[in-house]
């Protein structure tokens, strides 16, 4: 760990070929099968080489968990993961004291009766040292002494006052600890927050990130995601693939269908060998794309009203 007074090394993973440039950046995502334009690409390269966190909003469902993993990949680099959560606190999200541990500490080195000031304190301060500190994802991330990723994956599940507890890693690339000091980064991480857009992001943690909105992929780009993604399809069915998810999120749905279910939809055609989508087959594996009664019901009608 590194401790107040240490430097912040300002490590860039941009040492790395493909976090060159935007554009070397697109081509080094598709290369670990992440289809990225040359927006996701640009915020990307600038939250590197700027030691930015970046915060990418937008539906689930759209690449956003999967940007970050797959810059972990491009890079080389390991990938912590804070899963956010209503009711995640400090304890879970920064650091807490080993209190097992530390009470059989005490019990095995209890101090006689009459034992002076300086040896209480002196076990006091043992205690409350890196040995007792349990290192959640924030600390880790901070404290790793190389290159990381750090995912903070749906941030707007938790309350305003954990997302404040966040606020001085995503500035500083620190974390203070009143028993221990601040402990600082021994090299920046690259931080990539996600937001399904649930509720409004304090302006405090926005003002402290580059910001990327993640929509639903146009139809081109989601038949070249489901190429890459499921290589045995072919390229007729891909393009029948994309223009059914297109048509079915015009829909007014509960919930649209996500890159992930066009992908489960995408491999169980191929599994059942279709070849050409056909309204029976569609309906058929609804389910794969839709998962309320009230969609599948809605698509059924619309599909029947189609061979009318």
């Amino acid at each position: 760990m590194s401790a107040a007074g240490d430097p912040l090394v300002r490590t860039r993973f941009s040492d790395a070929p493909s976090f060159s440039s935007p554009s070397a950046l697109v081509d080094g995502l598709r290369s670990v099968g992440y289809l990225a334009d040359e927006q996701i690409a640009t915020v990307l390269y600038l939250a590197n080489q700027l030691h930015k966190p970046v915060l990418v909003e937008g539906p689930a469902g759209t690449g956003k968990t999967e940007l970050a993993k797959s810059a972990a990949a491009l890079a080389g680099s390991r990938l912590i993961r804070l899963q956010c959560y209503e009711g995640l606190d400090e304890s879970k999200a920064l650091y807490e004291w080993n209190y097992r541990k530390q009470l059989l500490r005490i019990q095995a080195d209890r101090p006689a009766e009459g034992a002076t000031d300086g040896r209480w304190r002196s076990l006091e301060a043992d205690l409350f040292s890196e040995e007792f500190l349990l290192a959640r994802p924030l600390l880790e991330a901070i404290s790793a002494s190389e290159p990381v990723v750090l995912l903070i994956d749906e941030v707007d599940r938790v309350e305003l006052e954990t997302e404040a507890l966040m606020l001085e890693v995503l500035a500083e690339y620190q974390v203070s600890i009143p028993e221990l000091g601040t402990v600082r980064a021994r090299s920046t991480p690259l931080v990539v927050l996600t937001s399904n857009d649930t509720r409004e992001l304090s302006e405090a943690l926005k003002r402290r990130c580059l910001y990327l909105h993640l929509d639903y992929p146009s139809l081109e780009r989601e038949r070249a995601i489901v190429l890459e993604r499921v290589p045995e399809i072919g390229e007729a069915l891909a393009g029948e693939v994309a223009r059914m998810v297109a048509s079915l999120r015009k829909l007014e749905l509960e919930k649209r269908p996500s890159v992930s279910e066009t992908l489960d939809w995408a491999r169980t055609l191929v599994l059942l060998e279709v070849e050409h989508l056909s309204s029976e087959i569609t309906t058929a594996t609804l389910s794969l794309l839709l998962k309320h009664r009230h969609d599948l019901e809605l698509a059924a009608r619309e599909l029947a009203g189609e061979r009318a």
